[in-house]
């Protein structure tokens, strides 16, 4: 748990950068649809939701990014983060497990970084109560 409290600035650059890869939903949505759940949506309000959802998950990891350099917004940030990534995968595993083989990786990845995000939050409590 200590090894977690002394990296959490680069845990969180980490989990920032990989989870600013959405941007390319932003860029691409039709593309990334396909790429991240085996499927597209189409239509002119697909295209407007799936760029948002896109430009929202890339400013969930600039915060991530910016949380690492600042360390008294980090518990926010981490649990905006953590809740973030916490509905997606509920919504996969209850809407959509027939994704898990697309989106599988994601969800993975968002699992460590909740387990992370946790792990630190709870060992932290204290300290960042004082400050």
């Amino acid at each position: 748990m200590r090894w977690i409290s002394a990296q959490i600035k680069w845990i969180m650059i980490v989990a920032g950068a990989l989870t600013c890869t959405m941007v390319y939903a932003a860029i691409a949505p039709q593309a990334a649809l396909l790429n991240t759940f085996g499927e597209a949506l189409q239509g002119p309000v697909a295209e407007i939701v799936v760029r948002n959802w896109g430009a929202l998950i890339t400013l969930i990891g600039a915060m991530l990014i910016y949380g690492g350099f600042r360390p008294q917004s980090r518990r926010l940030i981490l649990v905006v983060a953590g809740v973030s990534k916490v509905v997606f995968i509920l919504l996969i595993l209850s809407f959509g497990p027939q994704f898990l083989p697309r989106a599988g990786v994601a969800v993975a990845v968002d699992t460590v970084m909740i387990f992370l995000f946790a792990i630190y939050l709870l060992s932290n409590r204290n300290e960042v109560r004082s400050a």
